[in-house]
Formats: structure tokens, sequence, C-alpha cells
């Protein structure tokens, strides 16, 4: 068979519905500067799908920074990877700072937070380590399994018994061998908005002998007392042994770190093939980033805006009837009981009739079985952005209560 016809045939669970959702549903254009609204097929939107949690992306210091630091240095300094040509003071200056913040010796900049996870677990794991990972674990986190020689067992979602149970299976696989157990698993999944059990996990270091890799993309910056994360909010920074984050969600940026042990970092620093073959991030993206890292850790008023705006909005939906899950973060998913076209029409309703951009997910971003609406509050909401995006959620349950969305929405454009 031609490989070709393969994908022909079959172009996957979400390219099955590119012909009805292509440039709306998937890969639409969100337009203006990124902000609580913005602008879609001409009509403005009030946006709930972007992960700008501190409203930074369009700060007026970040964008002074990011101009400033392109016209000096263009966006090609310096060129090379890290390890060949690609140094600077800034880069090591960003590893350091990053390192005090979230408590651990040292740190490792990553290009992308994707790439980045991918290639430290290919990097710490050989062929006789064993993997134990949260089965809703994100997509980089799962490919990045996959990577791996050895044996893996998945536990689970949140699941203590079961991780217990998947842990003795991996310490019985490991003993008399060279290999160890690396168990891997998310500060705040991404999709549903609970917290890993992480202070459950650490105390199982008293019984099984175990390393933690701790994905915190989510949680970095909007969670803790100081905003370094959900080990700092749950009381066990101490206890994860590597901590990755990324810079595209609360720093509103691109790249990525993993924070820990220094002999560790350095292993990484000098084996990790994602970093060595590629090139070094630029210097514009450093410098804003070490400008949103200063705003992060001496803006508190920004976190604290922003859980004001997930209270209110988590509540106002739980008043409405809407089932949000057991989100214990500002992720604020609305799990639905409709198929796909019905979700098809509920969202072009959303967005045709009532003026709210948010993103419907369904399988293989979340679990087979499983639709829901994925609303991400920021900073820089308004009470009006949330009052009028509750009453269209109010009008939207009416409509799906009575079959309304059954048939093809009329839409006023």
């Amino acid at each position: 068979m031609d490989i070709f016809d393969k994908l022909r045939n079959d172009p996957g669970p979400l390219g099955k519905w590119s012909d009805v959702g292509h440039g709306y549903m998937m890969f639409p254009k969100l337009e203006g500067d990124i902000a609580p609204r913005m602008m879609f097929r001409g009509k403005e939107r009030i946006v709930w799908s972007l992960n700008n949690y501190l409203g930074l992306a369009n700060d007026p210091e970040v964008r002074k920074t990011d101009e400033e630091a392109a016209g000096a240095f263009g966006m090609a300094y310096p060129m090379g990877s890290r390890m060949m040509s690609g140094n600077s003071d800034h880069h090591e200056q960003l590893e350091s700072e990053l390192s005090a913040f979230v408590q651990k010796e040292d740190t490792f900049l990553l290009n992308y937070g994707y790439q980045g996870i991918m290639s430290a677990i290919d990097c710490i794991c050989g062929r006789h380590d064993v993997i134990v990972y949260d089965a809703e674990s994100h997509a980089c986190i799962i490919d990045g399994v996959r990577l791996h020689q050895g044996k893996r067992f998945v536990f689970r979602h949140n699941d203590m018994e079961n991780f217990e149970t998947q842990m003795r299976r991996a310490t019985e696989l490991v003993e008399g061998t060279p290999g160890g157990i690396l168990v891997i698993t998310e500060g705040v999944f991404g999709m549903g908005g609970d917290q890993g059990k992480l202070k459950e996990i650490v105390e199982f270091k008293k019984k099984f002998d175990f390393r933690l890799l701790v994905d915190d993309a989510h949680g970095f910056g909007t969670m803790g007392p100081t905003g370094a994360g959900c080990g700092e909010h749950q009381g066990c920074q101490d206890g994860i042994d590597l901590y990755f984050s990324t810079f595209a969600k609360s720093m509103a940026s691109i790249g990525a770190f993993i924070s820990g042990e220094k002999a560790i970092i350095k292993f990484i620093r000098y084996n990790s093939r994602s970093q060595i073959f590629a090139k070094s991030l630029p210097m514009p993206i450093v410098l804003g980033n070490l400008k949103r890292l200063e705003l992060l850790r001496n803006r508190p008023e920004l976190r604290q805006k922003l859980w004001d705006n997930v209270e209110k909005l988590q509540s106002g939906f739980r008043e409405r009837g809407f089932n949000i899950g057991e989100t214990n973060s500002p992720v604020t998913p609305v799990f639905l009981k409709v198929s796909i076209p019905e979700t098809i029409n509920l969202v072009v309703d959303l967005r045709e009739n009532h003026g709210i951009f948010c993103s419907a997910v369904t399988y293989p971003v979340i679990p087979k079985g499983q639709l829901m609406l994925r609303i991400i509050p920021t900073a820089a909401h308004s009470d009006e952005d949330i009052r009028l995006t509750l009453d269209a959620f109010s009008a939207i349950r009416e409509n799906v209560e009575n079959g309304a969305y059954l048939k093809e929405m009329p839409v006023n454009v």
C-alpha cells in the first residue's frame, strides 16, 4: 500500500471534522491586540481561549521590553546552540532567577515546552529504567514516554490506590537491575483543571524508591502564595525532584525550563538532544522572559485579580447548574452531554449570537466519550466580560434542554 493512501483514507479523529470545522472550530483566526476582547470574522468577541493568565501578553512594560530587545539584538542573536555558540549572560541570568523563584539548585532553559519535556524524559531514562505516569498526562508527556525504550506503567488519573499498585509493579521490575523509577505527573491538568496529587505522591517516597518529575505548565505563576506553582501551593516543593514549566501560559511568551538538583540539571544540559542540536532561544525572547518573571514576582495583584475572576466565573457556572468537574485551578471546563454536531451548533450560537469565543474540546485531547468547552479566565477580564458570558451560558443551557442544537442554529451574521 502507498503510505499516503492510509493518510487519505483516515484523516484522524480531528481531521475527519476538517470539512465542517476548518477556519472556525479548528484553526480559527483571532485578530487584534491580545486581550479579553478580540476580532473574529469581523466581529468583536469576548475571548476565553488564551492561556494569558496574568494578562502579560499586552502589558505595556512587556511590550516595551520586547520592542527594545528586538531592536537591539534582532531575532537571530545568539546564533547556534547554547553548547556551541548560543550562550549569553542573559540566558544564565534567567536560569539563575528561575532557580531562586522555584526553590531549586539549578535550571536549564528549553526552547519549547512540548519538545523540551519530551527530550528531558528521553535524556533521563535509559532502557533499564521504568516510568510511572498519570493516565491524563499532557500529550507532550505521553510522547516523551513513547520515546522510552524501557517499561512504563500508567496509573488511573489521580488514583493513589492504583498509583501504589503500579509502583509495586515497577519496583519489582527494577529489582536486581541497574534501573530506577521516574514518576511523572502534572501540577494542574490543563483540560480538567484539577491539581495533581503531588503531596500524596511525595509521601509515597517513604514506601518506594523513585524520583518525581512534575509538569507545572498551568500552575507556574498562578498557584501558591508567590506564584511558584503547585508544589508551593501544596507545601511539597522540596519533594519534587524535577520541576518543569513553560513560558507559554502565565508568562505569555515562548520557551520552557526544567529545575532541580545541580548535578542532574548539569547532566540534562550536556545530554539533552533537543537543545544540543537546536538553536538557542533568541535574545529578545530571553530578555522578554526576564521582564515577565520580574512582573510575575513583583505584581501579586495580577494573580489576585486572576483568582477574583476565577471565583466569580466558576461560582457563576455552578449556580447555573453547569458541570465544571473537579477543577481547583483557573482552568475551567464546562462538560457537555450533547453530540459533536450539537456541540458545533452550540459553539456557533455562542460566537455568532452572543459574542463569546471559547474552544470546544473532544478526543484525543480529552478521554473518549467526553465533550467540553474550555474556559480560561485571566487577570485582564472584567466583571462585565464575566456577566455577559454567564448570561450567554444561561441561554445556551435552555437551548440544550429544549433540543435546539439538534438542528442547525440560525445565526445573526
